[in-house]
């Protein structure tokens, strides 16, 4: 069930939300963030859209997720190898 949570909600949506927001002349994240507190199924959607919104993470490379080995940090501090 955790795996799939996310095609479980979001099987019927079919761009209902950013519906909502593109009629309402705003953002999705603005839209999102301006009923996030709002009850029934509105309040649900832009609950979800912040989640879902959240999990995107934009802008790791691969450069930023390497580490440097002992080596490779020993030649930087002291300019030179083993």
């Amino acid at each position: 069930m955790a795996e799939k949570f996310i095609q479980e909600a979001t099987k019927n949506a079919h761009g209902q939300f950013a519906a909502k927001a593109k009629e309402a002349g705003m953002s999705t994240k603005e839209f999102a963030e301006k009923h996030k507190h709002s009850k029934g199924k509105l309040g649900k959607q832009a609950r979800l859209a912040l989640t879902l919104m959240g999990m995107h993470h934009k802008g790791k490379t691969e450069e930023k997720k390497k580490t440097r080995s002992g080596k490779e940090v020993r030649k930087a501090m002291y300019g030179k190898e083993d």
